[in-house]
């Protein structure tokens, strides 16, 4: 008789490789995506003080910025400063403590649930591929406006040109563990930005590329 068992949250998953990072170990995460398709991000990159590529979003968040997804608070904690105030929000426990300890402001709270400065902040970054929360970015785009001050702008990270944008339910797996229960996520591509942008009343300002990563930033259409 086989016996059936549950598969890990994606949370308790992240939680797991968060854990392999912070004590040096290797920290390998494989995202299961749709058709078959799988990317392998080094989670250890996450705990580490900065990135290439981390300024040009730095740069750009001058005022009030909320930080979606902060992982374990490597930006936030960056931005925080004399007229640079920062909040994180993640939905890793572990991820938001972490980003604690090393100084940032950060809650564990989910971009669509009730969040502090609803329409004041000045910036609102996704960085990390964190413009793939929750699976629909159109969705997510209009919550990022609905959290902006009327002059506020998104700044996001995207997948170069070029790349195939998609969303779906996906997995994640560390070595040796069981995948994930599935969970909406997506990958927008830089040259598909705008038609996106456009169908949830935000234009693109700027595009950028910094140290082999893209960027852009959009405001109120």
């Amino acid at each position: 008789m086989s016996v059936l068992t549950e598969s890990p949250s994606a949370v308790s998953v992240f939680d797991n490789v968060l854990h392999r990072a912070t004590a040096g170990e290797p920290a390998r995460l494989t995202v299961h995506g749709p058709a078959g398709v799988t990317h392998v991000v080094d989670a250890a990159a996450w705990v580490r003080p900065a990135l290439p590529g981390d300024q040009g979003l730095l740069d750009r968040c001058d005022g009030p910025t909320l930080d979606v997804g902060c992982g374990p608070g490597r930006l936030t904690r960056a931005l925080t400063g004399p007229g640079r105030p920062a909040l994180g929000v993640d939905v890793s426990a572990v991820a938001v403590r972490l980003a604690r300890e090393r100084g940032a402001s950060a809650l564990r709270r989910d971009v669509f649930s009730a969040l502090p400065g609803h329409g004041r902040w000045r910036h609102l970054l996704l960085a990390d591929g964190n413009i793939g929360i929750g699976g629909d970015p159109g969705r997510l785009l209009r919550r990022c406006r609905d959290l902006l001050a009327r002059s506020g702008r998104v700044h996001a990270e995207l997948a170069p040109p070029g790349t195939p944008s998609w969303s779906g339910r996906v997995r994640v797996s560390v070595p040796g563990g069981a995948p994930s229960e599935p969970f909406g996520w997506a990958m927008v591509a830089a040259d598909d930005l705008a038609p996106l942008a456009a169908a949830n009343a935000l234009r693109v300002l700027t595009t950028w590329k910094e140290a082999g990563r893209w960027f852009a930033s959009l405001e109120r259409a």
